[in-house]
């Protein structure tokens, strides 16, 4: 919870992958938890447990051994009418998950009531009073999602009200006012917000889309009108035109209001949890988005750029790196090093913007980035890179070449077969391996060439391989941008590939995998024998 008493929800990993094209696997959910978690949302939404959905059931098994702080919701609805709350399979579904929350939701819309779940307006209060009241004796906390409440309340706002004071009565710790169609514009939105708030007492939130445009600025002015808790998603990301996006609506908040929701150095970290979810997405980042965007505050040649030099406030609203962004129009040492120096914090202490190894870094990761590099999900390449210019990390091994041959055969099969070469010490080896397609045969090679020299490879497997085209226009002589995400079993880690040939661009991140595992066992050899000496010393 905030110092202000509103808290953060975020629905990305339910809500947002509703939305088009979306399609988040298990592993991509953990890994966006792990980044939610680090930028301190205070309820993170895992998805709608049912026996036909193993991804979100899986969910709430593994993250529990992740041990977050932010408290993890299971999302549902209430009972089906005519059904008892203690036979009600979803109901039991939410309790099993052992989540600390369940949100549900109800019908608040008349409409909704009578034609599409078909039953009467007083079984739909009786379903909300009985499902918030049996999760409520089995659960810590039930938040109750008013679906349709805004256009619910325009059709008939005594039933609407109603809705919402069964949910209270039967102990709900958040009653969330829903904009579903989101179709409201900030005026009637805040009169019947300020008219609701003065027939509930229980805490208000609010949840809203973004069909007309208004889904930020209605979810802004709910809090700064009392709601306790603004639900919404990183990017907006969500069915139809998207959710409300907690990219915009936090620093909002934080900064023109004064509402203090996250600590300054979580703020920061806003941009890259915006672009890290957009490559766990597998979607382009939108680069036009409110305070996140990369042109959010990109200056061209002329008066504006102009007027930024020789005062920001010209022509910027706030500044760029409170919330972990930065100036497009002339590159920046001073604000580009901040950012290194922000992500070699994960690796030591002690570096300084004026040290060269510092400024090397910068300029390639710059020239990476130009050439269609991204690393906000591919911690592994960028550790990679900075090792190795700081003198920490020296190439393991050699790739002398390598050749995949693709076969359609007779019987339909695609066969897939890769050959390579490399060079340990004085030792050359040329092997072959076979694998479902080109990436797994030269992953199938690679292992077989290196594994004698390097046991611990035997442990790494591939999790995930995305692939992007960077620019559509190009057509097949597009650049394609490769993330791969690998694990041992203890750890995870992305790395990254870019070429217009995407079996290089594949190759690359592969390499870049192998290499990160290899350099991560030899540093903690080395913290090891440290330990050793220091308990010696003693």
């Amino acid at each position: 919870m905030s110092k202000n008493g509103v808290t953060l929800y975020d629905t990305t990993l339910r809500d947002g992958n509703q939305a088009l094209g979306i399609s988040l696997s298990l592993s991509d959910k953990l890994r966006i938890v792990e980044k939610l978690d680090e930028l301190g949302i205070h309820y993170i939404e895992g998805g709608w447990p049912n026996p036909t959905n193993t991804v979100d059931t899986g969910f709430y098994k593994e993250v529990k051994l992740m041990g977050p702080r932010a408290k993890i919701a299971a999302f549902g609805s209430t009972r089906r009418p005519g059904n008892k709350v203690s036979q009600d399979p979803f109901l039991e579904m939410l309790i099993s998950t052992g989540t600390p929350v369940a949100t549900i939701f109800g019908k608040s819309w008349n409409l909704h009531v009578e034609k599409v779940i078909n039953t009467s307006l007083e079984e739909n209060l009786a379903m909300i009073y009985d499902s918030v009241q049996f999760l409520k004796k089995n659960m810590e906390e039930v938040i109750f999602d008013a679906e349709h409440f805004f256009d619910g309340y325009k059709a008939d706002s005594q039933y609407a009200v109603k809705t919402l004071i069964a949910a209270q009565d039967a102990g709900a710790d958040y009653i969330v006012l829903c904009d579903t169609n989101g179709g409201m514009l900030p005026d009637g939105f805040i009169k019947i917000f300020k008219e609701v708030k003065e027939k509930v007492s229980a805490p208000l939130g609010i949840h809203t889309h973004n069909d007309c445009g208004c889904a930020d600025a209605n979810s802004c002015i709910a809090v700064i009108e009392g709601a306790m808790q603004v639900q919404g998603t990183i990017n907006g990301l969500g069915e139809r035109c998207g959710n409300a996006n907690l990219c915009t609506i936090i620093p909002n908040l934080q900064i023109k209001k004064g509402i203090q929701l996250l600590s300054q150095q979580q703020l920061k970290m806003i941009t890259s949890t915006s672009v890290f979810v957009a490559e766990i997405a597998n979607v382009i980042p939108n680069i036009r988005l409110p305070y996140v965007g990369e042109a959010a505050f990109s200056h061209k040649a002329g008066a504006h750029a102009d007027g930024v030099r020789k005062t920001r406030e010209s022509f910027e609203h706030v500044s760029p790196e409170s919330v972990g962004n930065q100036r497009q129009f002339v590159v920046s040492d001073q604000a580009g090093s901040s950012t290194i120096l922000e992500k070699l914090s994960s690796i030591g202490t002690g570096f300084n913007k004026k040290d060269p190894g510092v400024q090397a870094l910068l300029m390639k990761i710059k020239e990476l980035e130009s050439c269609g590099y991204q690393f906000e999900a591919a911690e592994g390449s960028f550790e990679l890179i900075a090792r190795k210019i700081l003198g920490q990390f020296k190439e393991p091994f050699k790739i002398k070449g390598f050749r995949v041959i693709e076969e359609k055969r007779e019987n339909g099969e695609v066969f897939s077969e890769a050959t390579i070469k490399i060079q340990e010490g004085n030792q050359f080896v040329h092997t072959a391996a076979e694998g479902d397609g080109p990436v797994n045969a030269l992953d199938n090679a690679l292992r077989k060439a290196l594994v004698k020299f390097y046991p611990s490879l035997k442990s790494v497997r591939l999790e995930d391989f995305k692939v992007r085209v960077l620019d559509g226009r190009d057509g097949t002589e597009a650049k394609v941008r490769v993330l791969i995400e690998s694990s041992d079993g203890v750890s995870r880690w992305g790395t990254v590939g870019v070429s217009t040939n995407i079996i290089e661009a594949s190759w690359l991140a592969l390499i870049d995998s192998l290499k990160y595992k290899l350099m991560n066992d030899y540093i903690q050899q080395k913290e090891q024998l440290t330990e050793k000496k220091d308990i010696i010393h003693s």
